[in-house]
């Protein structure tokens, strides 16, 4: 099930930038986005789950479960803006965000509750997708966290060294796909 806003609210969105309304379109955007580029994997050997809801209200944005590993994937649009990520921080026009702290919780969380029904550990890497910057620098060699813009995330993951077999996809992505694992 995809999430939107119904009519109402995207006419509010329309004649009101700077809300809330608008802020959560513009995410479901770059939602949309990464998980078109994300849904080229699925041919690759790559299984691809979008907006998985915890008990919180809090969701996933993807869930990429293929030979090179498991990842969380936390869309970022960012239109028109600078984003720098160095060190331990991205930054959006100069301002910091705490985009690398959100996706390493949400990673070592889904790698928790995954390790706990797959009853083995399974280690997941949290990967930030920029979405429509107009510049995105990143300036570190072994970041925490990947950060890529949306166009590359597909080329990026199909290019890292296989870890998981195709058994081992599957029955993660059996697991992943279970409401009850998230419950």
């Amino acid at each position: 099930m995809e999430l939107q806003p119904n009519r109402v609210k995207r006419t509010l969105a329309r004649l009101y930038p700077g809300s809330e309304i608008r802020s959560w379109a513009d995410g479901l955007k770059g939602e949309r986005v990464t998980g078109r580029q994300l849904n080229r994997l699925r041919p690759r050997g790559w299984q691809v789950l979008h907006a998985i809801q915890w008990p919180s209200g809090s969701d996933i944005d993807h869930l990429v479960i293929g030979p090179a590993g498991v990842f969380t994937v936390n869309s970022k649009r960012h239109k028109g803006k600078t984003v720098w990520y160095g060190d331990r921080a991205i930054t959006v026009n100069r301002a910091p965000t705490r985009h690398i702290a959100i996706s390493q919780h949400e990673a070592q969380r889904t790698g928790k509750t995954l390790g706990r029904h797959c009853t083995l550990p399974v280690p997941v890497r949290p990967i930030i997708c920029i979405v429509d910057a107009a510049k995105l620098s990143v300036k570190n060699a072994a970041p925490p966290v990947l950060v890529v813009e949306a166009a590359k995330i597909v080329s990026l993951l199909s290019g890292m060294s296989p870890v998981l077999p195709p058994e081992m996809v599957q029955h993660i992505y059996q697991v992943a796909r279970r409401q009850a694992t998230w419950a």
